[in-house]
């Protein structure tokens, strides 16, 4: 009965969080077929209403520094899986793929730093709240905070 509704929510929230993503400097890349960068976008366009719910991305950083990414998150819970009402994130070369040595990993695709959010029915605005308090504390998110300062400063000083 309520597939269609959540289905609908997922899709908007993904395709925001996507966006978000793709422009944040903590963020290295973005893989979500609704997104222009995306290499099969249009195939997606042509094929699909909504683009889905999972947003994969690479956080700016290791493996230590996308974990603790993770850890700061509220929204979602930490999980291999999709397709639920709730929120799920992983990181895939400490949950799906931890067997595996990181020559092995990667050879996968399946870098230190890549995060698999499988958005949920949340409110939107709360999901993107989320990832913006848990990205600051990003170092890549820190120094293109600092640069902004010392532009801005520059441009007002002169």
């Amino acid at each position: 009965k309520t597939l269609g509704v959540r289905v609908g929510q997922q899709n908007a929230s993904a395709l925001a969080v996507a966006q978000y993503l793709e422009s944040h400097p903590a963020i290295e890349h973005v893989w979500y077929p609704g997104l222009a960068s995306h290499p099969d976008h249009e195939v997606a366009e042509a094929q699909m209403v909504g683009y889905g719910g999972v947003v994969t991305f690479q956080v700016r950083g290791d493996l230590k520094t996308t974990s603790d990414f993770i850890d700061r998150l509220h929204i979602p819970y930490i999980a291999p899986s999709l397709g639920g009402v709730e929120s799920l994130i992983e990181q895939p070369a400490l949950m799906s793929y931890f067997e595996k040595t990181t020559e092995e990993r990667l050879e996968l695709g399946m870098f230190d730093n890549l995060v698999r959010f499988a958005i949920g029915i949340e409110d939107t605005d709360d999901i993107l709240e989320d990832l913006e308090q848990a990205l600051a504390d990003v170092p890549a998110a820190k120094a293109h905070q600092r640069t902004m300062v010392t532009l801005w400063e520059q441009r007002f000083r002169d």
